[in-house]
């Protein structure tokens, strides 16, 4: 898609707000295990959170390119925590706000979300059902004008921060698929508990927690769509969420090539530049031959789902070669820094680090592969 100069104008912005209010601090961020509060409302304050959103919600109404951009420019910094985070606000539960929600979600959620005076978080998995969604646990059974919920969720990304949860959960305890429904939980009801802030090999910065609902309380009017259809709007919105996921994994992949020319044209080993060794030149040009590949697969997607003809299948297949791609990569990127590229200190090993989760949320490669094969050759 054509990348007029205002969307250069708000990359430029971005960038510049990356520099400021990130790159100092996100070495401490890391080092806590957790992103602050305080970025949230930074990012609000600045216009970077949920830019799709129409006016009258409080966004920009902005094409969702600009949006897709911001998460891939954040892990192309190397921030992929961060990236994440805001991946989590704007390209997950955002659009199923967006799409399914009801006028009156719609104007209590959204502004709160452009503004970050509410970060958010999506609940699907649980620790017996990581990628069979019909398999979850946490019930939320009908009860009068409430819904009562009971259960527990692992691995949600905002998790420690969220004061909403978009919740995945059984109306209907004895149905698979068609008893799924969500709900628009606030995070702040009793019976609410948010667990430990997970550690993790990677994403170090990254809020990932568990969460627990005991006996919560959750209005009926907070049902998200219509009650049975739950497993049809995660289908419907799954394409956004791999798309995005794709985009972090491109901007990761960029960013560690940058990085790695940079080292290799400074650094010398037996009298020369690292960058004078063919095998040197050889890993980076396939890298960067990669990359063209990548992005070439990203545009297309990024363009049918403009034009509202991403299939599942379509992002599938890109979501499982692009996070593929830059786990390779990023191991033969690493390679080519030594014994240095295995220290912390050197932002090669975070890119190595932060990539392997990528094959394993937003539905594992294994998941992607079945779809791509369901297609082809049927059930």
């Amino acid at each position: 898609m054509p990348l007029d100069s205002e969307f250069e104008l708000f990359r430029d912005n971005f960038r510049r707000f990356l520099h400021e209010y990130v790159a100092p601090y996100y070495e401490q961020w890391e080092e806590q295990g957790l992103i602050p509060r305080e970025i949230w409302n930074k990012l609000g304050e600045n216009g970077f959170l949920c830019v799709d959103v129409p006016e009258q919600y409080g966004g920009y109404g902005a094409p969702v390119h600009y949006s897709l951009m911001l998460v891939q420019e954040t892990a192309q910094a190397g921030f992929t925590s961060l990236a994440v985070a805001i991946g989590g606000q704007s390209e997950l539960v955002s659009p199923y706000i967006q799409n399914i929600g009801s006028e009156q979600q719609k104007s209590f959620w959204l502004p709160k979300m452009v503004t970050g005076e509410v970060v958010s978080a999506i609940a699907m998995t649980e620790a017996n059902a990581g990628s069979d969604l019909q398999a979850i646990r946490t019930q939320a059974i009908l009860q009068n004008d409430h819904y009562l919920v009971d259960g527990s969720k692992t691995f949600i990304s905002n998790g420690h921060h969220a004061d909403l949860i978009v919740l995945v959960a059984k109306t209907d305890p004895q149905a698979r698929a068609k008893g799924i429904s969500i709900l628009l939980v606030d995070a702040h009801l009793e019976g609410v508990k948010k667990g430990r802030t997970l550690k993790k090999i990677g994403l170090h910065a990254q809020d990932t927690a568990e969460l627990f609902f005991d006996q919560v309380r959750v209005p009926a009017h907070q049902l998200l769509g219509e009650m049975g259809k739950g497993f049809a709007y995660l289908m419907q919105e799954l394409p956004r969420e791999r798309l995005s996921i794709s985009m972090m994994a491109l901007g990761s992949i960029l960013g560690a090539i940058e990085l790695t020319k940079t080292y290799v044209l400074e650094r010398k080993a037996f009298g020369q530049a690292l960058s004078q060794f063919q095998n040197t030149r050889f890993v980076l040009a396939q890298a960067q031959i990669k990359a063209k590949a990548a992005q070439a697969f990203v545009n297309q997607c990024a363009e049918l789902y403009r034009c509202e003809q991403l299939t599942v299948t379509e992002v599938a297949a890109l979501k499982c070669f692009i996070t593929d791609t830059q786990c390779e990569i990023m191991d033969q990127l690493l390679q080519l820094f030594g014994g240095y590229g295995y220290m912390q200190e050197y932002p090669i090993s975070r890119f190595f680090v932060d990539a392997r989760v990528q094959k394993i949320y937003g539905g594992t490669n294994e998941i992607m592969k079945e779809i791509v094969a369901r297609d082809l050759l049927g059930k």
